[in-house]
């Protein structure tokens, strides 16, 4: 399995390579198959918004270009766009996409979460 890392600096000039996002092989064969037919688009985006009675929940849509703020992670040949608003909420996140006989949806395992609502629509920090 290959995860998406960043390289950061230290203050004595040193890199170290740490994964910040990681999308596990089921969520980036379900992307490349999204994107399969729509070559106007580079890639997903991914952010956060307020809603539900949890106060955040996770947003999913296609991007023609990379906003001057997003993060930009690839992986296996798929582009995500982490929104600046939702890069520190989502630090640290595994997507991933599970499909059963009755459902399918991308699933965010997010070590930041505090607390979730009953029905799992949104949560908080």
């Amino acid at each position: 399995v290959s995860w998406a890392a960043s390289q950061t600096g230290s203050a004595t000039g040193l890199a170290c390579t740490k994964p910040q996002y990681r999308f596990t092989p089921s969520a980036v064969q379900k992307i490349k198959e999204l994107l399969k037919d729509k070559p106007e688009h580079v890639g997903v985006k991914v952010g956060v918004r307020t809603r539900g009675c949890n106060g955040l929940s996770y947003t999913l849509e296609y991007t023609k270009s990379k906003g001057d703020s997003d993060e930009e992670v690839v992986q296996d040949g798929v582009r995500v766009f982490i929104e600046k608003k939702a890069q520190l909420t989502l630090l640290g996140t595994e997507m991933d996409y599970v499909e059963d006989k009755l459902s399918s949806e991308f699933v965010f395992n997010n070590p930041n979460i505090k607390g979730t609502c009953g029905c799992g629509e949104s949560f908080n920090i």
